[in-house]
């Protein structure tokens, strides 16, 4: 492939849900992945399909010594990625876990730096997904948040416990257990996000960030990524399989579908009948 300055599809990575780009600048290229499976809101979510076209297009970029860093951001303003396809997982949620391709693992094994540009939502597996890569790069309209406990979608491991070693235990617990929304500057402050840019401005500061990178030794860089991702492989790991050692009933019950469902219809699940064995007539009742 010719060195080009401008954004370019690689050949043979004509992908359904994905687009695989790379461009150049004078000390090496930049590989940029787009996650572009919207839903009929705009918004980007990820399936297992799209997982493995990113794994693909990792696997390519860590191949290619021409490229020194891979940017990852979802198309348009609106999203980063907002998370799976509910009424997908609702199909058969056990499977989507088990089959769930380990994508972190391959921005460890890329040995280049991961820049995750962000732009609108970064939710659920969007949100730890971009706090696994190296770096995190927000416009000023970026909202953070996780859905796991909210709608019945677990996930476990190092998928949740890296986020202790971000932005420390306390935060990490109520960023997984309560489901808020953060936004740009409030992840900045909790060292979420490394930096928040206007989002006109969004794309010119990644490159930015691309040639400082690029200008620093290759071999050392490598050294440096590898170092700090050593910690990661000695954390609890397989996202799939540790839910189902915790709470191996879970995938298809009745909690796990009232969860999802009660999100569809926009309403509250009601754990206090559901789960903890409320009486019909302590509902309601100030205590």
């Amino acid at each position: 492939m010719q060195w080009s300055r401008e954004w370019t599809k690689v050949l043979g990575f004509e992908f359904r849900e994905t687009i695989y780009e790379k461009k150049y600048f004078d000390m090496g290229g930049v590989a940029r992945i787009t996650m572009a499976n919207t839903n009929p809101k705009g918004l980007n979510t990820i399936s297992l399909r799209g997982m493995s076209e990113m794994i693909a297009a990792l696997r390519d970029a860590r191949l290619d010594d021409s490229i020194g860093v891979v940017v990852i951001q979802g198309i348009g303003d609106k999203s980063f990625c907002v998370g799976g396809d509910l009424r997908e997982e609702q199909k058969d949620s056990q499977q989507a876990m088990e089959e769930s391709p380990d994508v972190e693992l391959h921005l460890r094994l890329l040995g280049k730096p991961v820049i995750a540009a962000v732009k609108g939502y970064c939710i659920g597996y969007g949100n730890h997904f971009a706090y696994h890569c190296d770096f995190t790069i927000a416009a000023d309209n970026a909202i953070f948040g996780q859905t796991g406990p909210r709608v019945g979608s677990p996930a476990g491991g190092a998928q949740v416990a890296y986020l202790a070693r971000v932005v420390g235990q306390k935060k990490a617990r109520e960023i997984w257990m309560l489901c808020r929304r953060y936004t740009a500057q409030e992840a900045l402050q909790m060292g979420l996000v490394n930096a928040v840019v206007p989002l006109d401005k969004l794309d010119e500061e990644v490159d930015k960030w691309c040639q400082e990178i690029l200008e620093k030794n290759p071999t050392c860089i490598r050294i440096v990524k590898a170092s700090f991702d050593s910690e990661i492989e000695n954390m609890p790991h397989a996202a799939a399989y540790f839910p189902n050692l915790i709470a191996p009933h879970f995938f298809g019950s009745e909690e796990q579908l009232e969860a999802m469902q009660a999100f569809l219809d926009k309403r509250k699940p009601d754990w206090g009948k559901l789960i903890r064995g409320r009486p019909e007539d302590f509902k309601g009742r100030n205590t």
